[in-house]
């Protein structure tokens, strides 16, 4: 598999992400990521839907310096390719992941997980417990849950989630405002936006919301179960849970849900944050490099 560099960014974009993606390939398309960084300390960051590595932009730049960095654009997403007859399932991002971690020949991976990227990142390192190092949580589920909240629903529907989601944009563009709390500059409203930018890229933002398990017995359920049955295995490990508590979709009662599962982890509320907690708080990012850079326990 070959290693390109991919498409050149706009340079008010690479003012904001000012990284060199590289791609793989997965068999049925090419996965951008990012490997910023040259220690043999490893974070990886698993993003969710709608966003892309460029959610990640800070805390790459707060520990590059200190570890190696890898940050990929799931199939679909950012800067990865956009098949349109891919089969957008929990399985086969896990799958995309585990072939892109096979090219690092790394002892101990650091994990940060929001959105999607909770059940992708512990889909594909939960297997190998002695890799995983530790871990941040942040706004996601990597249990069954069959609540849906309505807008979310609405983007589901036949035919008609779909015109909304490709067609009318409407599932990237709201995050734009309804996953912050503190309204985005200009520049970083149009990053989160700028993979997104037709019906034929915004695919995936719809598969994704398509594909959201609700225990009907789909491959995806079947993924997230296999992922559940393991995650008190996390007890073993360092983890720190970082939560928006304004999130309209990840509520408090999936917070409460990771207390319950991990109960000797570290965790920060964040009442006035939304889903995309990180825009919302800065200091989140300076609490994400003192969990990987404190002495270990």
């Amino acid at each position: 598999m070959v290693i390109i560099v991919a498409k050149k960014l706009p340079d008010w974009l690479k003012q904001l992400y000012p990284f060199t993606p590289k791609t793989i390939d997965v068999g049925a398309g090419r996965m951008s990521y990012l490997d910023e960084g040259k220690s043999d300390k490893a974070v990886l960051m698993a993003h969710g839907n709608p966003t892309w590595s460029f959610f990640y932009r800070n805390v790459a730049l707060a520990l590059r310096q200190k570890f190696r960095c890898i940050i990929p654009d799931h199939l679909g997403c950012g800067l990865s390719d956009k098949p349109q007859d891919y089969a957008y399932t929990l399985p086969n991002h896990i799958a995309n992941l585990s072939l892109l971690l096979e090219r690092f020949p790394l002892k101990k991976i650091h994990l940060i997980l929001h959105d999607w990227g909770g059940p992708i990142g512990l889909g594909a390192l939960l297997p190998q417990p002695e890799k995983l190092g530790r871990v941040v949580i942040m706004n996601t589920a990597a249990f069954a849950d069959t609540h849906i909240p309505a807008r979310i629903r609405l983007c589901r529907a036949p035919i008609l989630g779909e015109l909304l989601v490709r067609g009318l944009n409407s599932f990237s563009w709201s995050a734009t405002w309804m996953a912050v709390t503190r309204p985005l500059p200009r520049d970083v409203k149009r990053g989160f936006l700028f993979p997104y930018d037709s019906w034929t890229n915004r695919i995936a933002t719809h598969r994704f919301v398509a594909d959201i398990p609700t225990g009907k017995g789909t491959p995806s359920d079947t993924a997230l179960a296999q992922i559940e049955s393991q995650l008190l295995n996390l007890r073993k490990k360092d983890v720190l849970i970082l939560w928006g508590g304004a999130d309209f979709c990840f509520r408090k009662r999936y917070y409460e849900r990771w207390l319950e599962l991990l109960p000797e982890a570290e965790a920060n509320l964040f009442p006035q944050a939304g889903h995309y907690l990180i825009e919302d708080d800065p200091s989140i990012v300076r609490l994400i490099e003192r969990h990987f850079t404190k002495p270990d326990s």
